[in-house]
């Protein structure tokens, strides 16, 4: 099978600061200021052609970053990311310019797309039209909830026929009817042999489209593979891990840190 995505050791390291002039006094002097923050820590795998993954792990684990990552929005600090076709990350907001109206975001993402007027013009009815937004169409992004932000959002990454589609957490919001309108979209895509992303917190939803299942557990790869492999020993974890107390799962992730940390010297 022919390879759509390859990530190859890629690490996504952040500054925390405690105070703005932390992070002026950093850019200015030898002296190194604020603390290092690791959201992924030499993530490599492999994604084929038509392969559906699931991306899972409890909040904070890098889902979201490393799908931004995928989806050339931000850069790693090391290693690198390889993608065969074009690319559309689907998130609550993404991309969205909330001065503009829904029309204007429209045109503005599929302009910066590469499309030319003519062919916007052919598309921008069915994408309205799509997105259930009727006379919201035309007004600022601003004052829409996050429910039409993700159905704009969701409308225009499809109707660009990306080979790559990345869908975060952008099925959470909104009504039911809508996103079993986005299932079945993603199902057409599916039958068409593209790659697509998922990321949600429904195990339900994951295990009914994906074919694959990468576990990230605070930046680190901890199973990537078939969904029958995979996700029972997520679930697992997962029941663990929701028995906690709050103050358990805080000592748990710190933990996790202190140990990643200890491995970076």
């Amino acid at each position: 099978m022919e390879k759509s995505v390859i990530v190859k050791d890629v690490t996504k390291k952040y500054k925390l600061y405690n105070k703005n002039s932390e992070k002026l006094l950093d850019l200015l002097l030898p002296k190194s200021y604020g603390e290092e923050y690791f959201a992924l820590r030499n993530v490599s795998f492999e994604a084929e052609k038509g392969d559906v993954i699931g991306f899972v792990g409890v909040n904070g684990s890098g889902k979201s970053t490393l799908s931004n990552i995928i989806a050339g929005i931000i850069p790693p600090t090391d290693g690198n990311v390889k993608t065969n076709g074009k690319t559309a990350l689907i998130a609550v907001a993404s991309g969205l310019n909330n001065q503009l109206t829904g029309r204007e975001n429209i045109e503005l993402k599929m302009l910066m797309l590469g499309f030319d007027k003519h062919r916007i013009k052919e598309l921008e009815p069915e994408i309205i039209e799509f997105s259930e937004l009727g006379k919201f169409i035309d007004q600022p992004v601003k004052s829409y909830s996050s429910g039409m932000k993700s159905r704009l959002g969701f409308s225009v990454s499809v109707h660009i026929d990306p080979e790559i589609l990345i869908i975060d957490e952008a099925l959470s919001v909104g009504d039911k009817n809508f996103a079993e309108k986005c299932l079945e979209k993603m199902n057409e895509f599916k039958e068409k042999g593209k790659t697509m992303f998922f990321v949600s917190h429904s195990i339900g939803q994951m295990k009914k489209f994906c074919q694959k299942a990468l576990w990230l557990e605070y930046g680190e790869l901890k199973a990537y593979g078939p969904m029958d492999e995979v996700m029972p020993k997520y679930e697992a974890f997962l029941k663990e891990y929701n028995a906690m107390s709050k103050n358990e799962q805080k000592k748990y992730r710190e933990e996790q840190m202190k140990r990643r940390s200890s491995q970076l010297v």
